[in-house]
């Protein structure tokens, strides 16, 4: 019987000081051409309101983009939307982001990046990603990382789905 007091008492610190973490990791939208400070296409904009429309309702507490306008803009309807100011985070290296998310407690984030950099900061977050990459036309990708840290313990969790008009193959 004592045995079982002591689990009891084990769990119970284990959960005290408990905290989530909820990341949301997306590419900018569909943008007009290849140049660094090229806008978001129409539907890349279309992409952005739908963007908003899936994290509208989840919390969101601070969005983070690079300082690219392409990637400003896709966080801009969400922003508007919440009443939040987007702060920037250097596109590379991906650890400045990460780490900064790292000291997030309790919070809900967007991060929105690059093609060659939102697989990068869910594995700095501790995600595996399954994907092996995020191909060049690729935009939908909607990647969440659940940080739970506990006194001893602390996991993550990755979902990867998608959001707005699907990518064609």
């Amino acid at each position: 019987m004592r045995s079982l007091y002591f689990y009891s008492f084990l769990l119970a610190l284990l959960a005290t000081g408990c905290s989530t973490t909820t990341v949301y990791i997306v590419r900018h939208a569909e943008k007009v051409d290849e140049t660094d400070s090229t806008d978001l296409s129409t539907a890349g904009r279309q992409r952005a309101i739908a963007l908003a429309d899936a994290l509208a309702n989840r919390g969101t507490d601070s969005i983070f983009t690079t300082p690219f306008r392409r990637t400003r803009q896709t966080a801009e309807p969400l922003a508007k939307r919440l009443a939040l100011r987007t702060a920037d985070y250097p596109s590379q290296p991906t650890k400045a982001i990460t780490e900064r998310i790292g000291r997030i407690q309790n919070k809900t984030v967007l991060i929105v990046g690059h093609s060659n950099t939102i697989l990068e900061i869910a594995k700095g977050l501790g995600a595996r990603p399954t994907l092996p990459k995020i191909e060049a036309g690729d935009y939908d990708n909607l990647l969440e990382v659940r940080i739970k840290r506990g006194l001893l313990v602390k996991s993550v969790r990755l979902s990867q789905t998608t959001y707005g008009q699907l990518t064609p193959p």
